[in-house]
């Protein structure tokens, strides 16, 4: 049901869309230079490591602002503070596609991650404003179920516009991509944070705040469990050009066989969620979820130790995983929310800032360890995994009766 003192109901499914498509730039900016890895090196005089940098100091800008925008619109409301972080992103996409070397688009990179963790703060924030409840958990639900096409379609995207244009193709694309996404929000977007609803954004109120999450034992055994299971899952987003490249022996247009069906394992779990909310308690579902994690993550031990590297062998187990996290995210970001009901965009911000900036130790550090071996990669997924669930059921000992 719509949140008491929310402003006007809006339809779920609208609500859900937004959120989606503020969220869905935060994978297109990964995935959609996925296929361009080789020809930017090239072209740049780049680094292995350096194009790993790409990706990390993307992450740590974005994880870094997520604070920032939080209690920004928290104090100013939804609506103005994403259009200007939107309008900053368009510039940063249009400086990396002109950029002449690879240290400036790093910087561009940054300018990127500074503007886009703005989509996911204020998306989930939004959702919370309106609804409450199983409404909330359905809605968020829906809203995963249409992100998670960005995932599937933007390496897709990135190797047609790379054989069609070059890589500096790739970031026209995602300049065009975030001025749409700014035109639908201009246009469309209600304000959903009521002004009775807003505080003050003085520093020490804010540092009050953010002192107070992280005090709070509930909500970070939360959000911790949350950043934990999508970082099982991220180390292959991250490795994807390795894994799909040295060890499955695809090439550029071929990022499809790998995302493809991940994205369809994250979209079958949303939809399933979303037709549950309501008829399972939210900490059933996410009980559900860490059955699957652990058990995906197993077979995935098992075929990478036993078997050769095939597309068939190494894809498999990494659906099942991606259905089984897509079905408890939206149960572990409902109660986490819940959390702090007069502060969501606090919560939402340390919620992002806590899974992006773990998502960029994955890429930045994980990744180049565990990449060169598919077992390892295998390994490290069952670890993240396991570790999310040990910090869930820690949790859950604290707040037995919630």
């Amino acid at each position: 049901m719509p949140n008491p003192g929310a402003p006007a109901a809006h339809h779920p499914l609208f609500i859900a869309l937004i959120a989606a498509s503020l969220s869905m730039l935060a994978p297109f900016t990964i995935d959609t230079y996925l296929p361009s890895f080789p020809a930017i090196a090239a072209d740049l005089g780049a680094s292995h490591v350096q194009m790993q940098q790409t990706m990390g100091l993307y992450l740590a800008a974005f994880a870094l602002t997520t604070l920032i925008y939080g209690p920004l619109s928290d104090t100013f409301g939804r609506r103005p503070v994403i259009i200007g972080a939107l309008a900053l992103y368009v510039a940063g996409s249009i400086g990396a596609a002109l950029t002449a070397s690879i240290d400036g688009l790093l910087f561009w990179r940054v300018v990127q991650g500074l503007s886009a963790g703005a989509g996911v703060v204020v998306g989930r924030a939004m959702v919370r404003d309106v609804f409450s409840g199983h409404h909330a958990q359905r809605v968020l639900s829906q809203a995963m179920l249409i992100f998670a096409v960005a995932p599937a379609i933007a390496p897709m995207i990135g190797g047609v516009l790379q054989d069609w244009s070059g890589w500096r193709s790739v970031f026209w694309f995602l300049a065009l991509l975030g001025l749409g996404v700014l035109a639908l929000i201009a246009w469309r977007a209600p304000e959903t944070l009521a002004k009775e609803g807003r505080h003050s954004i003085h520093p020490a109120k804010v540092a009050a705040a953010y002192a107070m999450a992280l005090r709070h034992g509930r909500f970070m055994g939360l959000v911790l469990a949350f950043a934990f299971n999508f970082g099982a899952f991220f180390i292959y987003i991250a490795a994807a050009p390795t894994l799909l490249y040295e060890h499955l022996h695809l090439g550029t247009n071929d990022f499809w066989m790998q995302f493809v069906p991940m994205v369809g394992g994250l979209m079958l779990g949303s939809y399933t969620m979303s037709r549950l909310a309501g008829r399972i308690t939210p900490r059933r579902g996410i009980g559900i979820g860490y059955v699957l994690m652990i058990g995906a993550s197993l077979c995935n031990v098992l075929q990478a130790l036993l078997l050769p590297p095939a597309p068939v062998n190494v894809l498999a187990p990494l659906v099942l995983y991606a259905f089984a996290v897509s079905f408890s995210m939206p149960n572990l970001t409902v109660l986490a929310l819940d959390c702090f009901p007069r502060n969501r965009g606090m919560a939402a911000a340390v919620q992002s800032f806590l899974q992006v900036g773990f998502n960029a130790l994955v890429a930045g550090l994980l990744v180049p360890l565990l990449a060169h071996h598919v077992w390892a990669m295998a390994l490290g997924m069952l670890g993240l995994a396991c570790a999310g669930l040990v910090v869930w059921g820690w949790q859950e000992r604290q707040t037995p009766n919630i």
